[in-house]
């Protein structure tokens, strides 16, 4: 009997499933962050999550995976111990060095992000603190490292936007050429085994001697992962906040202008990008309550005739390139119905424009969409969607990213 240890360390807290050699969930746990985040919690959590599982278990426990949030970042010494209180993904104070990263940079390169890794490395750079560093670490790799011990590694997604080119897989020559060079992270192949857990975390926690620790991934990829989408042509849409598109294809493709770029996945790839319409202009004019019931009365098969372009201000960079794109949401019917289903129209032509993009910059052709986020569980608008894209849309089999870790860890031993 062997078990798979996904672990998802996401913005709010974090959760862990164990799956069997079948890809069935056989135990899970979860524990939520009460306040803000750093390098002690995120250990104690993790340690809490693991005594949690069942006995039996973490007795058969082959292999583990963690994924964390994409560019939340620690500056360690020489023992893995964190110098300073970690960048989060969404900490932008590096923005003060990016005129400087593009004198060296391609045009419009991933990094060019203020909240993107590099920019945070670059920042850190610059402060006293760096002296003492050795290793610069994401978080999937430090939570990695606790339990086998092994210090600079890292995987093909979390260290994207950290320069790393997955075509090459190597880092670029303009980045081995700065003085941060010696603490960049080796680079593998997400879910690849780096070494047996630990002895000591072993013993404590009756874990089966030889179970593997493998390089993680993000948790939107864990998500993506989790979801059934494994053949070329399948996507995944995030129907949240925001609406972001995941393709899987067999080739590459990036554009900056649309903020497009793609992850390797095997020897395929995962081609994206993020609009800035979604579920939070719904609940702008509609609570929870008001969507399902209004949705229940749409009638799917017909069109409103609405012409929307469903923004909360203005400026959008996914399907269309237009910072200066306004809102459009005239006329407004008296019908809320109809102004409902306007919404839902122009956000699923939005889905359709964007996949279509992908597609005319040499993605594969799209096949299949499997939906995750609030949205995935109307059915009125799954059926409106499907009418747009002309494919079959479903929701997807697993939305957990712990799950998706969990795949991660079972095909180091069971398919790589």
């Amino acid at each position: 009997m062997s078990f798979y240890l996904g672990i998802d360390f996401g913005t709010s807290g974090a959760r862990a499933i164990a799956i069997d050699d079948n890809k069935e969930i056989q135990a899970q746990t979860q524990n939520n962050f009460q306040q803000g985040q750093s390098p002690g919690l995120w250990q104690e959590t993790l340690f809490t999550l693991l005594a949690q599982l069942p006995l039996i278990v973490r007795e058969n426990l082959s292999a583990i995976a963690i994924n964390g949030t994409s560019s939340t970042v620690l500056l360690c010494d020489q023992q893995g111990h964190p110098l300073a209180e970690p960048l989060l993904y969404n900490d932008g104070r590096g923005a003060e060095v990016l005129d400087q990263l593009r004198q060296i940079t391609p045009p419009n390169h991933i990094t060019l992000n203020p909240t993107s890794s590099l920019v945070k490395l670059l920042w850190w750079f610059q402060q006293p603190i760096y002296q003492e560093a050795k290793y610069f670490l994401h978080q999937a790799d430090w939570l990695a490292f606790l339990l086998h011990g092994k210090l600079g590694f890292s995987d093909y997604h979390n260290a994207l936007k950290l320069g790393f080119c997955p075509q090459q897989i190597d880092y670029p020559y303009w980045l081995k050429n700065l003085p941060i060079q010696p603490l960049l992270p080796r680079v593998l192949p997400p879910g690849s085994p780096i070494q047996e857990i630990l002895p000591a975390i072993a013993q404590e926690y009756n874990i089966r001697s030889d179970c593997l620790i493998c390089t993680g991934t993000t948790d939107s990829i864990a998500a993506f992962l989790a979801s059934g989408a494994s053949q070329p042509g399948e996507a995944v849409t995030s129907l949240g906040s925001t609406l972001v598109l995941k393709l899987l294809s067999r080739t590459r493709i990036e554009d900056p202008r649309y903020g497009i770029y793609s992850h390797r996945l095997g020897k395929l790839w995962l081609a994206g990008g993020a609009s800035n319409t979604g579920g939070a202009v719904l609940r702008h004019y509609f609570n929870n309550k008001q969507l399902k019931e209004l949705s229940e009365q749409i009638d799917s098969s017909h069109d409103s005739n609405l012409d929307y372009y469903p923004l909360l201000q203005t400026g959008e960079r996914f399907p269309l390139n237009d910072p200066d794109l306004p809102p459009r949401l005239e006329p407004r019917p008296d019908s809320p119905v109809l102004f409902l289903q306007g919404l839902l129209e122009g956000i699923s032509r939005i889905e359709t424009k964007g996949y279509r993009l992908l597609q005319d910059l040499g993605a594969t052709p799209l096949t299949r969409v499997y939906t995750a986020g609030g949205g995935a569980k109307n059915e009125v608008w799954c059926k409106i969607r499907q009418r747009h894209l002309k494919v079959p849309v479903q929701p997807s089999e697993r939305t957990e990213s712990a799950y998706g870790s969990a795949l991660l860890a079972r095909h180091a031993l069971r398919d790589g």
